[in-house]
């Protein structure tokens, strides 16, 4: 479960007429992952080239272009489809071959029908919005235009202006904004537009058409009605072929997505003008099967040859883990899947993230809303990563939910009856005020032993991998690391008596005021930068990460107590500051404000909830990433990515 799936490197060499039954052969079992081939200019294999696609990769991709473009229109997306029934590909294809050209042609005379609707429609919204101010006056529109004497200037402004020259106005005051028209002789222009301007004047083309334009107003809204009523046509057309065609149009993607995958594959093959070459991984236990299915579909006109996996062979990595630690492969992915030759450690994150999930939201209440999230959440989120982060959740909910009975918590409550089996976090705040107070003295040394225990077991890890790659040679280093942190503790505690660790403190003193066990200690330390310094003496100057790194778990306890202290403000307003004082005297506003705290006691802890789901997770996170995983694990791996498709709707 440490290791990832174990890998065989396969090579394929047959000749180009024996191509197309290998590659389905190969797709079917859809466990080849392809290593591309990548063109020499010089070398050993110079002469090897890029084949070329199967006949028929051109119309497939057409096809497959034209169905996903329909399921774009449509609104069909295969993933969130449950198939009702698996479609012959026989029958499928024929009926793509009858069907799918009078479906686009449907659509797409729809579509084009509902963008010039939609063209039409804003056409008729603008010239609405640009005849709106002129129906404040009772003008037909052709009287604004075609004078020769007459100036007219058409408007918004602030207020009415008035105006010093012979003219006509009409002035109309509305909440939208003022509308003026002015007629003026024109050897009077320049001096009523000085006066507009004035007045912060903002001219407005008169519109183009004639007639009154209230009436050309209910004329465009007639119009709207019609154009809505058919777009609402045309989209309802559209539905009913999402629903009618939907099945169709997913199976239908498959299978031209398989042909296309098919056909294009020889792009990913070495070939020479009478073979090719196909270079893959494949799991070990299904190099057989494969091999005898190839084998049988080409009447053994092949040659394959499987290898195992080099030390620095670039293997794709395919995780190997327990149905409970799976879920936790998402974190993994997040960070960084491991080399083929690299140690696994979703199985250690799928232990201890949940663990100090809880240890951080460790409270009764808030653990039963985050469950009751992620069972809801489990309904909606069907795609694989998404049911995997949501079962991290739930188990992070569960630990939550423990270490809650652990602290005795529930909405920043002491359960009752119940004392804290771990140090207690209840603060001094509220009706908890009488309370002895958090004991931040055994949080942080619970805390602290977590860290040492945690970075003590990646040093370990990284000693094995060390051990095993290069034997005793890299031993020193990690060896060294390792014994400098336990050196450390060893004179720490022979020299002061600490809480939830071994006193060693009763040792007399041997030389320059050390005990036995401080020398010891002091040993252990100096051998571990001896160790140190022959590996690498420049993490000499790293050492005092030990001290820092180990302090960083603190993390668990602060953020925990920052928790705790925000339900606990959360329950003294809502309830002892604003209900329970209504409750000694209940009158009619007194309920309101019983509601009202109700109300701050809900959004109060939701929001607390909230706020604990992600501190809970990023604090946890960062301690897996930046302290565990640096002492032992690189990552950098690549996805292990087989040949082939997951059929839901088609079947042979």
């Amino acid at each position: 479960m440490l290791k990832p799936r174990k890998m065989s490197r396969l090579l394929i060499v047959a000749s180009k007429e024996q191509m197309a039954p290998i590659i389905r052969e190969v797709y079917s079992h859809r466990i080849f992952h392809i290593k591309d081939h990548v063109e020499e200019k010089g070398g050993e294999f110079a002469e090897l080239s890029i084949g070329k696609p199967l006949p028929g990769a051109s119309e497939a991709s057409e096809r497959l272009v034209k169905i996903r473009s329909i399921e774009s229109i449509v609104g069909v997306n295969p993933e969130d489809l449950q198939p009702k029934r698996r479609h012959s590909v026989q029958e499928l294809r024929a009926a793509i071959d009858r069907d799918l050209a009078r479906i686009a042609d449907e659509v797409e005379g729809l579509l084009q029908e509902r963008s010039g609707l939609e063209a039409e429609l804003r056409d008729r919204e603008q010239q609405m919005k640009e005849l709106e101010p002129f129906a404040a006056v009772p003008i037909p529109l052709e009287l604004y235009r075609g004078y020769a004497t007459l100036a007219v200037f058409t408007g918004r402004v602030p207020r009415d202006v008035n105006i010093d020259v012979p003219h006509e106005k009409y002035f109309s005051a509305r909440k939208e904004g003022n509308f003026i028209a002015l007629f003026v002789p024109k050897e009077h222009q320049s001096a009523a537009e000085q006066a507009l301007l004035a007045a912060g004047f903002a001219p407005l083309p008169v519109p183009k058409g004639e007639g009154m334009p209230e009436r050309l107003l209910d004329a465009h809204r007639q119009e709207i009605s019609r154009i809505t009523a058919g777009i609402a046509r045309v989209e309802e057309r559209l539905q009913r072929i999402r629903t009618e065609q939907m099945e169709f149009l997913a199976a239908s993607e498959e299978i031209l997505t398989a042909d296309v995958e098919q056909a294009s594959a020889p792009l990913r093959f070495a070939t020479t003008d009478q073979a090719f070459i196909a270079e893959g991984w494949v799991p070990t236990e299904e190099v057989p099967r494969l091999k005898s299915g190839i084998s049988l579909a080409t009447d053994g006109r092949v040659y394959i040859s499987d290898h195992p996996v080099g030390m620095h062979d670039p293997a794709p990595v395919e995780y190997d883990n327990s149905r409970f630690a799976q879920p936790a492969q998402a974190l993994i992915d997040l960070y960084s899947r491991p080399r083929y030759n690299e140690l696994d450690p979703t199985l250690l994150v799928a232990i201890i993230f949940p663990i100090f999930f809880g240890l951080i939201l460790g409270d009764v209440g808030y653990g039963a809303i985050l469950l009751v999230v992620a069972l809801a959440l489990r309904r909606f989120l069907t795609s694989p990563e998404g049911r995997r982060l949501i079962t991290v959740l739930l188990y992070a909910s569960i630990t939550s939910i423990i270490f809650g009975v652990l602290f005795s918590e529930f909405f920043g409550f002491a359960i009752p009856g119940l004392e804290p089996i771990l140090p207690s976090r209840h603060l001094s705040i509220g009706a908890e005020a009488h309370g002895a107070g958090p004991d931040l003295t055994g949080l942080l040394m619970l805390v602290i032993w977590i860290g040492i225990l945690q970075i003590t077991l990646g040093r370990s890890l990284n000693t094995y991998i060390q051990y095993h790659h290069h034997g005793t040679r890299g031993l020193t280093g990690q060896v060294g690391w390792i014994a400098v942190m336990w050196g450390i503790l060893v004179i720490l505690w022979s020299l002061f008596p600490l809480p939830m660790m071994p006193d060693l403190t009763a040792s007399p003193p041997v030389v320059m005021g050390l005990s036995l066990p401080g020398i010891v200690g002091a040993v252990l330390l100096v051998l571990g930068v001896v160790g140190i310094a022959m590996e690498s003496a420049l993490e000499i100057v790293e050492l005092p990460t030990i001290i820092s790194h180990t302090l960083s778990y603190a993390r668990l306890a602060a953020v925990g107590l920052s928790s705790v202290a925000i339900a606990m403000v959360v329950n003294l307003i809502a309830i002892g500051m604003i209900i329970e004082p209504q409750l000694e005297n209940l009158s009619a506003a007194g309920i309101v404000f019983i509601i009202l705290g109700v109300v701050v006691l809900v959004i109060g802890h939701l929001g607390n909830t909230a706020l604990g789901l992600i501190g809970g997770g990023l604090q946890s996170l960062r301690l897996q990433y930046v302290e565990f995983f640096t002492k032992f694990y690189r990552g950098g791996g690549i996805k292990y990515n087989p040949f082939g498709l997951l059929r839901r709707f088609t079947e042979d």
